[in-house]
């Protein structure tokens, strides 16, 4: 069993990510990045309750200068995220932030876009890999969001993986285990392996409770439903 690396971000894919990846490597140590995100808290309290329940290391890193960067809403507060277009009621299927197909749109993407977030990370687990010795980075891309987030997508790991085999010594390679999977698929997962999903933090806010309007709780919700 390699040792391996998580980006566990408390939320439902690199939950499931994770536990695939326990089951096939030695997980040594979790990452989590506060970028000034608006849920940055309740991530990182989340992913700490995984790493308890699985007794892996967790660090948080702590990405300052990218929250002074990043001008989309995901980061900046003054910005609306994408509620229905603006509506305060829930994104249903059909609303304007939807493709015919009722994935969400390039609008919602950009609403919450912050700039190579997915390659900063996958670099800086890099570092920490070669540092540790490990061969392997987990992430929690999925087939959903690869629609709309081309760094979700199947060709952003090869692309990846080709860069890190110039810019590491060991060669660590990026695997996501959810890549093929959707949020059914998922929750699907929960149930047949009686997983905790009430560790999860699936919101792009960090209220005191899920805001249900967001892009991510409504494709979690969406799960739920469709399971």
């Amino acid at each position: 069993m390699s040792n391996a690396i998580t980006l566990l971000s408390g939320g439902l894919d690199s939950f499931i990510s994770t536990h695939i990846a326990l089951q096939k490597h030695k997980v040594i140590l979790a990452l989590t990045f506060d970028y000034g995100q608006r849920a940055a808290k309740r991530e990182i309290s989340a992913a700490g309750k995984m790493c308890r329940l699985w007794k892996i290391p967790h660090q948080v890193v702590d990405l300052p200068w990218l929250a002074e960067i990043t001008n989309t809403a995901l980061v900046n507060r003054s910005k609306s995220l994408c509620h229905s277009c603006g509506s305060r009621n829930p994104v249903k299927a059909g609303d304007p932030c939807f493709r015919r197909d009722d994935s969400f749109g390039v609008s919602t993407a950009r609403a919450v876009w912050v700039p190579n977030r997915n390659g900063l990370f996958i670099n800086a687990a890099a570092s920490f890999a070669e540092s540790f010795g490990a061969k392997v980075i987990i992430t929690g891309f999925n087939k959903e969001e690869a629609v709309t987030f081309p760094d979700n997508g199947p060709r952003f790991v090869k692309e990846a993986n080709d860069a890190l085999k110039f810019s590491t010594l060991n060669h660590p390679k990026v695997i996501s285990f959810t890549q093929e999977m959707t949020k059914s698929d998922m929750i699907k997962y929960v149930v047949l392996k009686h997983l905790p999903i009430e560790l999860c933090w699936p919101c792009y806010e960090g209220g005191r409770k899920l805001c249900g309007k967001c892009e991510s709780c409504v494709r979690f919700n969406r799960a739920l439903t469709v399971r």
